[in-house]
């Protein structure tokens, strides 16, 4: 089982990306991830390997029970930066671009949860188990949300204002991705528990302040 990413398919010819969406990576996380793709699919080809490829759309959260989360250093994931400034960890959150063809000119993504991914894991080594084909699954939840929206759903949540400071798009940064996962929900039986994006800032609000350090 693979964790692909939807970086795979680079800026979507349409929209929302299904898996037999054009795959045009447009920076090197998408081209490693299409890479490996091409070489599981050599690999069946050759040896009979059969593979699952999970394309995580933006993934975010953290345990509800507030067990396990994220430890990154340095941090990247635009969530954990939201909330880090929101902390004083960070003086300001850095939005990179504002001029995009979106309703409010940031970046668009589709975030899924962690714990529904790995619950998609799961079902992928079930299927894989019960010696079903080589295949690959979009997981997100089908609904987009802005780097604004964000921002200022971690207000609603943290209930503290977040500095942030405009800044040029940058390079390989597509305007939107929003998955069609509509492939998994049929022959993985997985569905999203979790694809509201205050649930998911709010269970990584509680992982940050309770390790705080």
């Amino acid at each position: 089982v693979f964790s692909s990413s939807c970086a795979t398919y680079g800026i979507p010819e349409r929209l929302p990306l299904t898996e037999d969406s054009i795959q045009q990576p447009v920076n090197p996380y998408g081209y490693t991830k299409l890479a490996v793709e091409r070489l599981l699919k050599e690999a069946e080809a050759a040896y009979g390997l059969r593979t699952v490829c999970l394309r995580y759309f933006n993934a975010a959260g953290a345990d509800p029970d507030g067990d396990l989360g994220e430890g990154h250093d340095p941090e990247t994931h635009l969530i954990p930066l939201v909330l880090f400034a929101a902390m004083g960890r960070r003086p300001l959150i850095e939005v990179f671009g504002s001029d995009y063809p979106t309703p409010d000119g940031t970046c668009i993504r589709d975030y899924v949860h962690v714990s529904d991914l790995a619950q998609a894991h799961l079902a992928a080594i079930e299927w894989l188990a019960a010696g079903k084909p080589s295949l690959a699954f979009n997981l997100g939840t089908g609904r987009g949300f802005s780097v604004s929206e964000v921002i200022k759903t971690a207000e609603k949540v943290t209930s503290r204002e977040i500095p942030l400071r405009l800044c040029a798009r940058r390079p390989g940064d597509p305007p939107v991705l929003i998955s069609d996962s509509s492939k998994a929900r049929d022959l993985l039986r997985w569905t999203p528990q979790f694809p509201d994006i205050e649930d998911q800032i709010n269970h990584a609000w509680r992982w940050f302040s309770k390790n705080n350090s």
